[in-house]
């Protein structure tokens, strides 16, 4: 494709994204992200953030990773395998496994890239992924990217999932039945208890999206599966730094096996660089506050 027809259908693509009514521009907010905001000057009241408890501006936290900033710098300067990783690094996946209840945790530059590179290295060709329809973009960009068979249940419809289950129960292949626990459009919760039993009654894999349920909820605001009380019966527990936690990042808490498999495999982990310091840091003082102060 020449330039110019480049152009052109750049062109045409644009007017047709508009008489669709989708076309969207970027504003500029010009304060920090609180309860009110600032936008060419004027003050608004917002309600669209995922700095669900304000850890996006606590002082603690604030503080601290200023302090990163100073002793590790702003940036890591290569991926985690090769120069990226520090002592911060380690701290957070150790304390997101404790806060989690499992063996290990690894780290992603953001939730987004933790669910592509662990969907599209577990699940291949072949393989069969039971998908809520409501389901996240990166878990349904995740399960494209990894060539399996996609099969769609009705939103948290356990009758319509069992029903699937079945039709492919005699099928050899890897499964995986995938599902966000705190659905981002509704805000309603998936049923995880029934979710576990069918992944143990058809032989399935279990990988949660608790994007939406971290900080939030459960006893110690570990999530959805802490309020089932099913930590220990989750295969692939996803989840991410940047709503209540206040930070950026994502992370994938499972086995010892898991978490060195996807160090291994996951290219959006082998590829990216690290996250920095700074983030590191405000990620770990927001989830010592959220398990210590439970009236935020």
């Amino acid at each position: 494709m020449s330039n110019k027809n480049f152009s052109k259908w750049l062109s045409s693509s644009l007017k047709q994204i508009k008489k669709s009514n989708l076309h969207r521009n970027l504003i500029e907010i010009s304060s920090s992200m609180g309860p009110e905001i600032i936008i060419n000057k004027k003050k608004f009241y917002q309600f669209a953030s995922n700095n669900y408890l304000g850890l996006t501006t606590n002082p603690e936290v604030v503080s601290s990773s200023i302090k990163a900033s100073n002793k590790f710098g702003v940036g890591t300067g290569g991926s985690r395998l090769v120069t990226g990783t520090s002592a911060l690094h380690n701290k957070l996946e150790a304390d997101i496994a404790k806060f989690k209840k499992t063996e290990d945790a690894i780290v992603f530059s953001s939730g987004y890239l933790a669910n592509l590179g662990t969907i599209s290295s577990l699940m291949s060709k072949g393989d069969i992924i039971f998908s809520d329809e409501l389901n996240h973009a990166s878990l349904i960009d995740g399960s494209r990217l990894s060539k399996s068979k996609i099969v769609i249940y009705k939103h948290s419809d356990m009758l319509d999932l069992e029903k699937k289950l079945k039709r492919f129960s005699s099928s050899t292949s890897r499964k995986m039945i995938l599902t966000d626990t705190v659905f981002s459009m509704d805000g309603d919760i998936a049923p995880l208890d029934e979710i576990v039993f069918l992944c143990k009654k058809y032989n399935c894999l279990s990988m949660v999206d608790e994007a939406h349920a971290t900080g939030v909820l459960g006893k110690t605001g570990s999530g959805a599966t802490e309020l089932f009380g099913i930590q220990n019966k989750i295969d692939i527990c996803m989840g991410t730094l940047s709503k209540a936690v206040g930070s950026v990042g994502g992370y994938i808490a499972g086995s010892n096996k898991l978490i060195d498999f996807l160090k291994n495999r996951a290219r959006s982990f082998i590829f990216d660089t690290s996250l920095p310091g700074p983030a590191l840091e405000a990620s770990i003082q927001s989830i010592r506050i959220i398990k210590e102060d439970r009236e935020l």
